[in-house]
């Protein structure tokens, strides 16, 4: 694929719009459209599974839940977060913007400990809310953990102890979902694509989806 070419495939979804419209806008199959918005996103996947290292200084951890309001052949009421039939994602912001992101089987204090003990340096500083799945981090090394207790209404503290920035990535990546209907497929790709775009304007996406499609992908 020549430069040129290229450039009028990638100027789409960094726009964020779906297959579909890109389809009609660009006059082009959209099967073709549906296939190399695949090739950008595994090449985006790529690379963040590569660019995020342990983490020092500052940390901020959190879940959030992904899927359908309701669920097919479901046919009691749904909780809400915590207990829901919903996914869950664990997250993790630098507060330099950096996210990193991993879908996970369930927020018990194992399953999230071992994501921070590869992730967090010991060193570092971290941020979570009252989550019972946080309790014991001090006993593992991380001495410097601040909570916020969202369950009595607080959401930040003196001296920067708040997890904003984690919580606020959550509702950038669900409004993106929402343009494409949820994402039944490809969940992964579109989480990682979320990382990726967090808090950068166009101009730099268009510019860092360039090198990872020369990184990644052969010409």
């Amino acid at each position: 694929m020549t430069k040129p070419k290229f450039r009028r495939y990638t100027f789409i979804p960094i726009l964020t719009i779906n297959a579909s419209k890109t389809a009609q806008l660009l006059d082009i199959n959209r099967n073709t459209i549906n296939h190399w918005y695949m090739i950008f996103r595994k090449a985006i996947y790529v690379h963040q599974m590569k660019e995020f290292d342990k983490m020092i200084e500052e940390a901020e951890v959190d879940e959030s839940y992904f899927g359908a309001k309701r669920v097919c052949g479901f046919k009691g009421k749904l909780k809400r977060g915590r207990g829901t039939l919903k996914q869950p994602v664990f997250g993790i912001l630098k507060r330099d913007g950096r996210v990193y992101t991993e879908i996970i089987p369930n927020c018990k204090k194992k399953t999230l400990q071992a994501i921070i003990k590869g992730k967090i340096d010991k060193s570092a500083i971290i941020y979570s809310d009252g989550w019972r799945g946080y309790d014991g981090l001090v006993d593992v090394g991380y001495d410097k953990h601040f909570r916020v207790n969202h369950g009595k209404n607080e959401f930040a503290r003196g001296n920067g102890i708040h997890i904003n920035g984690i919580e606020n990535f959550w509702s950038f990546t669900k409004r993106r979902l929402a343009k494409f209907n949820g994402v039944k497929e490809y969940f992964e790709l579109h989480l990682k694509e979320s990382e990726w775009r967090y808090g950068k304007n166009c101009d730099t996406l268009k510019k860092e989806l360039w090198k990872i499609y020369k990184l990644y992908i052969k010409l």
